[in-house]
């Protein structure tokens, strides 16, 4: 049977995802900020730490991306390589190294979704948009000073994010919080539903061929709204560091398994 996920047939043609590698293009905005370092901590699961420098930082971020396989036989159907995500990124510790870790994510397109399954983002289904940018009309922002965007977000119903980012001057890059190798947890539920896991990984990644783009500095104002079903309340913008708006371009093939539980015999 083929297929890199399910469903797996004979030919391989109705899998959810195509086969690695796969490539992305996007614009993001990036807003950094530091928050109580015990609401970072109480996210951290056993066996990582605190960042040793700025544990409380924060990033919080949305992107428009279009991605696709080495076939980009996507770009070509766009439904299929085109989707928005918004997440939040903290940075820890894990076997004496430094890495910046998604504590939350939402997306919305269900191979997204899968795709952040297989390498550890949390991911789940949300509304997600961001305004984005002109080059002539009066419908946008420019890229430059005074230029200002909107970013939104919500899932069943409710509006859970909202933040207005507005240009100041050009960077060299868009921050450091989320600067570092990713480390994520990987886990599968046991079908005996009896508090056990067929599945258990720390793994880490990270991208290859990266391309850094435009990349722009400037202030923000960010909020987050009560979900009865979700936590960003907890990460309040205790205090600003800078916002960003960036392109990036980037592939992806392989992570690597840094810690995988030990599990009962089947």
């Amino acid at each position: 049977m083929k297929g890199f996920y399910y469903p797996r047939t004979r030919s391989g043609t109705s899998a959810i995802l195509p086969p690695v590698p796969w490539h992305y293009s996007g614009e993001l905005v990036t807003m950094e900020y530091r928050t109580d370092v015990d609401a970072v901590a109480a996210l951290l699961p056993d066996g990582f730490e605190l960042a040793d420098e700025d544990p409380g930082a924060v990033a919080a971020i949305w992107a428009d991306w279009q991605s696709c396989s080495d076939s980009f036989a996507e770009v070509l159907d766009p439904v299929r390589c085109q989707y928005k995500e918004m997440f939040l990124v903290i940075r820890c510790k894990f076997a004496g190294k430094h890495y910046s870790r998604c504590a939350f994510i939402w997306v919305d397109k269900d191979f997204a979704v899968l795709r952040g399954q297989h390498q550890g983002y949390p991911k789940k289904l949300g509304s997600i948009h961001q305004t984005r940018p002109v080059n002539i009309g009066k419908a946008g922002p420019r890229l430059a000073p005074g230029g200002t965007f909107g970013v939104t977000l919500a899932a069943y119903d409710r509006r859970l994010a909202e933040g207005v980012f507005t240009i100041t001057g050009t960077a060299d890059k868009p921050g450091f919080v989320n600067g570092l190798p990713m480390a994520h947890s990987r886990w599968y539920p046991a079908i005996e539903t009896d508090g056990t896991d067929s599945l258990s990984e720390v793994v880490t990644m990270s991208g290859f061929d990266g391309e850094m783009g435009r990349c722009f500095t400037g202030d923000f104002d960010l909020a987050y709204f009560d979900s009865p079903v979700e936590e960003l309340t907890s990460l309040p913008v205790r205090e600003k560091i800078a916002g960003y708006w960036h392109e990036v371009g980037v592939s992806w093939k392989a992570g690597t398994t840094l810690a995988r539980t030990s599990l009962p015999p089947v």
